[in-house]
């Protein structure tokens, strides 16, 4: 489902450019519930490259795991480019990973409001020397389409983020 987003050959090209590199990747997920990391790890040997991930879907876990502040949480909303931006922060120090990627959003059925209707998610990744990159989606479909939606994009966002800065 959604392969034309992101698939297993994509997968499996990603971790062999993060084994050349000798280089780690690790995830921070909300709304995703663990989708990203269940996708690396389908791998086999994915564990050269990844060290784990933290899902942090209440704001307790995203303060006492990731330390996305308290503040943060209060005037911007758990589905937010800061929020995302601080559970980058703290993911990769936690896991002392090259890359990451953090999600949090909106799965539905329930929870959206005008402002972030159901579907909302806010993507980020991070790199060598912090550079980060975070971005808002809004995808369509049933609570699971949302969720793999939001991983596959997660997973297609850092693939084309690391061949960037690859690159240079």
């Amino acid at each position: 489902m959604y392969d034309e987003i992101f698939n297993e050959n994509d997968m499996i090209t990603l971790q062999n450019i993060l084994r050349e590199q000798k280089q780690s990747i690790t995830t921070a997920e909300s709304c995703t519930g663990g989708l990203i990391a269940h996708m690396i790890t389908k791998i086999p040997n994915s564990s050269d490259i990844f060290n784990g991930a933290i899902v942090s879907y209440s704001n307790k876990v995203k303060n006492q795991e990731l330390n996305v502040q308290n503040i943060t949480l209060e005037n911007y909303g758990a589905v937010s480019c800061e929020v995302v931006s601080q559970m980058l922060d703290g993911i990769v120090e936690k896991f002392d990973a090259d890359y990451a990627i953090a999600v949090s959003g909106i799965a539905g059925p329930g929870g959206g409001s005008k402002e972030k209707p159901v579907g909302t998610v806010v993507i980020g990744c991070i790199g060598p020397s912090n550079v980060k990159k975070v971005d808002i989606y809004s995808f369509k479909g049933s609570r699971e389409e949302v969720q793999i939606q939001a991983a596959k994009t997660g997973l297609k966002k850092i693939y084309k983020f690391i061949q960037k800065t690859i690159d240079k």
